[in-house]
């Protein structure tokens, strides 16, 4: 019996931990309030002093400590409530040096409708968010403070100190009183615990209905980004197509130049000296393996054959085979994806390679392709000494650009010691 007891009390740990664990994150957000309220006083004075000149010099610094005060809102509620709030600032236009340029960034910081709806929420915020947060810790406070009277109604009653706990009034000697409030505040506390982990989500959506971005940001924004990403798209085509023509020019178009120069020189010299004609058709022959294999690799690397033949898992199994490194492949993938795709997730992955072999200092290499919730999930890992920076430009720069156009996400970790993990994301279907 007593095991039995155990067992069960040992069954409701879990559920008590993960709601004090709410109940925890419940107190932090309502206590955040209080710094906010200094925040909302110091933006107010500064527009109230825009007009006296000195509200200038304040509103940069009210807007930017306003600014972080909803960012770190907008990260608590994603991590604790499982409500995405994305930030919805629009990139800093670029402003000439000097007064001028003061004077225009304050205007854009007033203007700009990320300010109003940062303030609005601030000021809102301690009424609605702080209250709601409050509500499961102050449940629980109330229930502790009825055993709390339980505990002391004999002193209560003699000093005259509030000896009631909600509507109930305890009296000493009275145990019909004390048991009543003693379950009223196992109940408060049961009662708090319970909806804790309740409050958080509704917590996240007030907080993503005033700091998320409204339609018209978000629009705007992927305006931008697709406008970005087809510049840089149109830069690559260029870019390869030059690439594409300086190959054939210095590659297989002088070899072939070359090899027509020898068949006309030994069309001249086969009658008269046959053996020097056969050197030349020699080297003719040469030149024209040689010019046949340059356009293979210059194919190969528009369009791999086995990329269209057997699809991304072989087309990367076959870099691997010929990676100076050794590379362990891992595909999970029911179908093919399409040709655009399978071609920017195989080029990142020969990048990959090719950075892992010249600069990581690593001698392998892990590769996990596979395919959940309409994404192709693609993990590249080393054993070198990590320290990649993508903002050193390079390689890395490259395959974000490649990425761009498909709205693929690539992030990389890559801490001095290594390893090196970099995940690519891109949206897409298999056929």
């Amino acid at each position: 019996m007593s095991r039995s007891m155990a067992d069960r009390v040992e069954e409701s740990l879990p559920w008590f931990r993960e709601r004090l664990v709410a109940l925890g994150r419940c107190l932090v957000l309502h206590l955040l309030v209080y710094p906010g309220l200094l925040c909302a006083a110091l933006a107010g004075f500064a527009f109230v002093g825009l007009g006296f000149g000195a509200g200038a010099l304040l509103l940069p610094l009210a807007v930017l400590a306003v600014r972080r005060m909803a960012d770190q809102r907008r990260e608590l509620a994603t991590r604790w409530t499982g409500t995405v709030v994305e930030a919805p600032y629009p990139r800093r236009p670029v402003f000439p040096a000097g007064a001028t340029g003061v004077r225009q960034w304050v205007r854009w910081l007033r203007a700009d409708p990320a300010t109003r709806r940062d303030l609005t929420w601030l000021l809102l915020d301690p009424v609605v968010g702080g209250l709601l947060a409050l509500l499961p810790v102050a449940l629980v406070l109330e229930g502790v403070y009825g055993f709390v009277v339980c505990a002391n109604v004999r002193w209560m009653s003699s000093t005259g100190y509030g000896d009631w706990f909600v509507l109930m009034h305890a009296h000493y000697g009275h145990g019909g009183d004390l048991a009543a409030i003693s379950a009223m505040g196992v109940g408060l506390v049961l009662l708090g615990l319970w909806s804790a982990p309740k409050v958080l989500p509704v917590y996240g959506r007030w907080t993503r209905s005033l700091l998320a971005p409204t339609p018209e940001v978000q629009l705007a924004s992927r305006v931008r980004q697709l406008t970005e990403t087809r510049s840089e798209a149109v830069d690559a085509q260029a870019a390869e197509l030059r690439r594409i023509e300086r190959d054939l020019h210095d590659g297989a178009q002088a070899r072939l130049v070359a090899m027509g120069m020898n068949l006309s020189a030994a069309a001249q010299l086969l009658e008269k000296h046959p053996a020097e004609a056969k050197e030349m058709l020699l080297e003719a022959r040469n030149a024209s393996a040689q010019a046949l294999n340059e356009l293979r690799d210059l194919v190969r690397g528009i369009h791999p054959p086995v990329l269209s033949d057997r699809g991304l898992g072989d087309a990367v199994r076959a870099l691997a085979l010929d990676s100076a490194l050794t590379v362990e492949v891992g595909v999970d993938l029911p179908g093919r994806l399409e040709a655009p795709v399978e071609s920017a997730a195989y080029f990142t992955a020969a990048e990959a390679l090719a950075n892992a072999a010249k600069h990581s200092g690593g001698q392998r290499v892990w590769i996990d392709i596979q395919h959940r919730d309409g994404r192709l999930l693609m993990t590249i890992q080393d054993d070198g000494a990590g320290g990649a920076d993508p903002a050193k430009g390079g390689g890395l720069r490259g395959l974000e650009r490649r990425l761009a156009p498909f709205d693929g996400i690539l992030v990389l970790n890559s801490p001095v010691g290594g390893p090196t993990v970099l995940t690519v994301e891109l949206p897409c279907e298999l056929s």
